[in-house]
């Protein structure tokens, strides 16, 4: 196994990552609520702990990743009052509250399958675990941290802070959290307002509902990963991960339900990711600022010069690293276009040296560089994730590949063997990049090549005949096209660069 070390949000350093149980991991991240299309700051959670899934694989590690689907519970502005998001929704397209939730997870699942996202080992909803949810309920009224206020139940805050601490993971004191809330004071059903949401008493209009021995209602929002989390990975288990928003409220009231009711907390490592933003202010639906996947596919939002394939996305969030925060523009995306071409383009000319290329007094590819190159890849992932590290390292071998291609240095076969191997386990294995074909079938591709080839073999007979200007015309009309081509000793290669 790998050293691998994590930032534990907890701890607020990063930590050697050792799972409960020996060669197995349990790990929990927070899915989406499905009320419309994921945006790209859904993207970023999703690819983070995607990366996280392959990599703990990959070491030798049995993963078995939860993420849930919220589909109730979860209100207007993460609050405890307000319409549920999804029965609103439900409400203004006159449609069952489930066909909303089943729409948008049917989205969101084509969207993570778009950006090359491993679907998670489970992924139970909130609407199917009300007796789990209610269940955790009752411990926390036996234990004597939650009160009964109208048919709703509110976690307790302070007197739980008086027992444990409440705002351990968000660094928050309880004090600091009233002045915050004060001028809510004396307000609605809480006995401070600082307290939250568990089982909530349905309105007559509420169409999302469940009996309970409390009232006919629905859960609190932060019920559903504490509960879920429990009944797939048990009492304790190694990582939970998000979005940093999450951290509080949502992750603080997690940890304090988890003791609240078994008297210690589930998770070792929570791991969080920085915010997408754009102009310095974080994208998310309650801002009104969001720019969804399928509009940055197809180019149709004002904020898009033109779409952005899915795998275009992925490289521009793995570029990061996943605790920065990253701001988006167009420039940017364009960048992250070319990274990823120039990825694609170095990965297919190392496959045209399979059998070796040999130039006589030039310098070698030696064994020791392919060794070195897939040491520091290890490194970078085993220090927090570094994908931008490894993006680097695999950039280096870019100009090496194009080194051997340019004739200026040679390589063997057993040496591309290896560099192969390294180039793709982290490219595709672990970061999960993917080649594109666009908008085309394979076999269109493939066709489009071969017109392109054929087309570059007249060029070479051409300057065999010494016909110069048609040479040059082919050239030419190419390079006006977005075709870059290159001559070689053994004939020409060519790459498009749009």
């Amino acid at each position: 196994m790998q050293n691998l070390f994590i930032y534990n949000t907890m701890s607020r350093q990063k930590e050697l990552f050792r799972p409960l149980n020996e060669g197995h991991v349990g790990m929990y991240v927070c899915g989406p609520t499905v009320y419309g299309d994921a945006h790209l700051g859904h993207a970023r959670p999703a690819i983070t702990f995607d990366l996280l899934f392959r990599y703990l694989r990959h070491i030798g590690y049995k993963v078995r990743y939860v993420r849930n689907i919220t589909d109730v519970g979860h209100l207007e502005h993460d609050a405890d009052e307000g319409e549920d998001k999804i029965a609103k929704k439900a409400r203004l397209e006159q449609v069952e509250p489930m066909e909303v939730a089943q729409y948008y997870t049917n989205r969101f699942h084509e969207a993570m399958d778009a950006l090359g996202c491993l679907p998670p080992s489970i992924e139970p909803h909130a609407s199917g675990h009300i007796m789990e949810q209610q269940q955790l309920v009752k411990e926390i009224l036996d234990n004597g941290f939650a009160y009964e206020s109208n048919g709703s139940i509110y976690f307790d805050v302070e007197k739980y802070d008086k027992a444990h601490k409440y705002g351990i993971l968000s660094g928050r004191s309880l004090d600091n959290i009233k002045d915050a809330s004060r001028e809510l004071a004396g307000v609605g059903e809480k006995k401070n307002q600082a307290d939250f949401a568990l089982w909530k008493k349905a309105q007559p209009e509420h169409i999302m509902r469940w009996p309970s021995p409390w009232s006919d209602g629905f859960p609190g929002w932060h019920c559903e990963c504490t509960a879920m989390g429990r009944k797939y990975l048990g009492e304790h288990f190694d990582i939970h991960g998000g979005g940093l928003d999450l951290v509080f409220p949502h992750h603080e009231c997690e940890i304090a339900q988890a003791v609240a009711s078994q008297s210690d907390q589930m998770v070792r490592y929570w791991m969080h990711n920085n915010m997408i933003t754009i102009d310095g202010k974080k994208m998310g639906k309650s801002y009104n600022n969001f720019i969804t996947l399928p509009q940055f596919f197809a180019g149709e939002h004002e904020r898009l010069e033109r779409g952005y394939s899915p795998m275009t996305i992925r490289f521009f969030i793995l570029q990061a690293h996943y605790r920065s925060t990253v701001d988006f523009s167009n420039e940017a995306l364009q960048s992250a276009e070319k990274g990823l071409q120039r990825l694609m383009d170095a990965w297919k000319a190392l496959k045209r040296l399979t059998d070796g290329q040999k130039t006589k007094g030039q310098p070698q590819v030696e064994m020791k560089y392919v060794d070195e190159l897939r040491e520091k890849c290890y490194e970078a992932m085993n220090d927090d994730l570094a994908s931008p590290m490894v993006i680097s390292h695999l950039f280096d071998a870019c100009r090496t590949i194009n080194t051997v291609i340019d004739r200026k240095a040679s390589i063997t076969a057993e040496v591309v063997a290896a560099l192969t191997e390294v180039f793709s386990t982290f490219a595709f294995d672990i970061l999960g990049l993917q080649e594109e074909t666009g908008n085309s079938n394979k076999a269109r591709e493939e066709a489009y090549g071969a017109v392109v080839n054929m087309l570059l073999e007249q060029r070479q007979q051409a300057k065999a005949d010494k016909n110069w200007a048609l040479s040059d015309k082919i050239r030419d009309d190419l390079a006006a096209l977005g075709f870059e081509v290159k001559d070689t000793k053994d004939g020409f290669t060519w790459s498009l660069n749009k």
